[in-house]
C-alpha cells in the first residue's frame, strides 16, 4: 500500500509541474509582438502569433504592432515670408523594431512624447522654407511628404516607422485673421463704394441724356404743333375771308350770333350798352341795318 506521504508528494509534484508549465507558456496576439526578458535583459523577440514557450523565470513584454495615432496639439510656425501660422497636424506610425523600441524608449506613452517633439521640429523646419501661399494652397501635399520623410528618418533610431503625416489646418493666428478680415472688408467696401459712384455717375449721364432728348422732343413737338396750329389758323382765316367775300351780310350776322352766344351764356348777364349800339343792331332790326337819322329841316 502507498503511504499518505507518497500521495502528498506526488500531488505536490504534479502541482509544481503545472505551475512550471504555466509559467513556461505565453501567448502572442495577432496585433502584438513580444520581447522575452531574462532577469531584465532581452533574450528573444517573438512576432508570430500563437502559443510559445520560455523559461519559467523569464518575463515577457507585449508591444503593439498596429498603426498608432499621434495627435499633435496646434503649433505656431513662421513661413519664409515671415507670416505666422497655426498648424494642426497628426501622424500615423508603427513599431517596426520592437527590441530597439524597448531599449531606446520603452513605452508608447514615451514614444508619443518624443514623436511630438520631432514632429513639431520638422513642421517648423519645412514650413519655414516656404511661403504662406505654398502651405495653404499650392504645395501642401508635397510639404506633408517632406515632413513625413524627415520625421521617419529621425524616428528610425527608435525602431519606429512613420507611415503618414497630415496637416489638418494651417491658418493665420486669430489676431492676424481678424486683421486680414478687416482689411478684406475695407477693400470690399471701397470697391462697393467705387461701383456705386460709377453707377450713380452712369445713372446721372443717362438721366441727363434722357432729359435732353425729352426737351428736344417736346420742343420739336411744340414747334410742329405751332406750325400746324398756324396753318390751321391761316386756313380758317382764308375760309373766313372767302366766306366774307361771298356774303358779307351773312358773315356779319354769323359773327354777331357767335358774340351773343358767348356773351349771354350766364343767367345774370348784364350789358351796360346803349340800345342803339352796333352790338344790338340785330335786336332792333333783323336785317342788322342801323336806322339812319333824319336830317333836320332848315
Amino acid at each position: 500500500m502507498r503511504s499518505p506521504v507518497t500521495g502528498i508528494v506526488t500531488l505536490l509534484a504534479l502541482l509544481l509541474v503545472v505551475i512550471v508549465g504555466y509559467m513556461s507558456l505565453f501567448t502572442v496576439q495577432q496585433t502584438e509582438q513580444t520581447i522575452v526578458l531574462q532577469f531584465g535583459r532581452p533574450v528573444d523577440v517573438v512576432t508570430d502569433p500563437g502559443l510559445h514557450f520560455k523559461a519559467p523565470w523569464n518575463s515577457v513584454i507585449n508591444i503593439d504592432k498596429r498603426i498608432l495615432d499621434l495627435e499633435n496639439p496646434s503649433q505656431e510656425a513662421i513661413a519664409s515670408d515671415q507670416k505666422r501660422l497655426v498648424v494642426d497636424a497628426f501622424a500615423r506610425y508603427r513599431i517596426k523594431d520592437a527590441l530597439r523600441f524597448y531599449q531606446s524608449i520603452g513605452s508608447i506613452q514615451a514614444a508619443n512624447i518624443q514623436l511630438t517633439t520631432l514632429l513639431n521640429a520638422a513642421l517648423r523646419r519645412v514650413l519655414g522654407e516656404v511661403t504662406f501661399i505654398n502651405v495653404v494652397r499650392d504645395d501642401r501635399e508635397k510639404l506633408m511628404q517632406r515632413i513625413r520623410d524627415q520625421l521617419d528618418r529621425e524616428a528610425d533610431g527608435y525602431g519606429i516607422q512613420v507611415v503618414d503625416v497630415r496637416i489638418r489646418r494651417a491658418d493665420l493666428p486669430e489676431q492676424n485673421s481678424q486683421a486680414v478680415y478687416q482689411r478684406m472688408k475695407t477693400e470690399r467696401e471701397r470697391e462697393a463704394a467705387e461701383f456705386r459712384a460709377q453707377g450713380g455717375q452712369k445713372a446721372q449721364e443717362i438721366k441727363s441724356k434722357a432729359d435732353r432728348e425729352a426737351t428736344v422732343i417736346v420742343a420739336e413737338a411744340n414747334s410742329q404743333a405751332e406750325q400746324t396750329r398756324g396753318a390751321g389758323d391761316a386756313e380758317r382765316n382764308r375760309l373766313f375771308a372767302e366766306a366774307y367775300s361771298k356774303d358779307a351780310d351773312f358773315f356779319a350776322f354769323y359773327r354777331s350770333m357767335t358774340a351773343y352766344e358767348n356773351g349771354l351764356r350766364s343767367n345774370d348777364t348784364r350789358f351796360l350798352l346803349r340800345p342803339d349800339s352796333d352790338f344790338f343792331r340785330y335786336f332792333s332790326n333783323p336785317s342788322g341795318k342801323m336806322a339812319t337819322e333824319t336830317p333836320a329841316k332848315p
